[in-house]
């Protein structure tokens, strides 16, 4: 819910400012996590997933504000969500009367050890951009950066494998002593955080008309979140979440 009236209110406040604008845009693009930090490392050592699991597509909305003919204000918002479910790679859950346990899979499991694993950012950015050949012409350059918030929640949500707790049993066909794992259910999150960061983007722009054109722009974002951490121990003594990675985008750009 928060998330949605901080979208409503920046759109609004950018609908507000159309009247004294030079541009809007409507961009639709695709958005690759960078996924360098330890939380990202240990759900791509144990589970399933990969980093093209959470490629995904993106939505963005930009004013901008022309200063000079070849220096703008843009003020953007985009939206990038994943939600993907995977299992432990290398273990299996056993069930016992005392608790589940997770074995190498080179047992017969009682059940399959998984979870969900969800990421969630929404940038509201302020840049610089200059178009070093103003803006007429057949081919349009551009290029910029600037900061923004980053509103940002994760989540993991079924099972998990405690391997800082287990205990020892016999594989009764082998003799042999094997360690069981902890499994235990998790719905942890960090909701709603912000954490402040910067960008840098260039692109083109291809006229289509006196007053519009389409715009095709990479961007890279560089920002980390800060775990707050549960009561409960969820996400405490992990370092900083990496949100940063790089977007393509292609879009509609229309000048006033």
């Amino acid at each position: 819910m928060k998330k949605s009236l901080i979208l409503l209110f920046a759109s609004i406040l950018l609908l507000a400012n159309l009247g004294f604008s030079n541009a809007i845009s409507f961009k639709v693009g695709y958005f690759f996590p960078r996924a360098k930090s330890d939380l990202w490392e240990i759900e791509f050592e144990n589970m399933n997933f990969t980093l093209s699991n959470f490629q995904n597509s993106i939505f963005g909305f930009a004013y901008e504000y022309f200063l000079t003919r070849e220096i703008s204000i843009v003020f953007g918002v985009d939206g990038y969500s994943r939600n993907r479910v995977g299992f432990y790679k290398d273990y299996v859950g056993i069930s016992f009367d005392f608790g589940d346990y997770a074995f190498p899979n080179k047992y017969s499991g009682d059940f399959d050890i998984s979870h969900a694993y969800n990421v969630s950012i929404t940038p509201l950015q302020v840049s610089v951009k200059l178009l070093p050949m103003g803006r007429r012409g057949g081919l349009i350059p551009f290029v910029g950066a600037g900061a923004g918030l980053y509103l940002w929640t994760v989540r993991l949500q079924g099972d998990t494998v405690l391997f800082d707790e287990f205990d020892y049993f016999e594989d009764e066909a082998t003799g042999e002593t094997v360690i069981g794992y902890v499994v235990y259910p998790i719905d942890a999150r960090e909701e709603n955080r912000f954490a402040f960061g910067y960008h840098a983007f260039g692109g083109l722009m291809f006229p289509v008309g006196n007053r519009m054109a389409i715009e095709a722009e990479f961007k890279y974002n560089f920002v980390k979140g800060k775990f707050r951490g549960a009561p409960d121990g969820s996400f405490q003594d992990f370092e900083p979440f990496d949100l940063g990675g790089y977007q393509i985008s292609i879009g509609i750009n229309y000048w006033f």
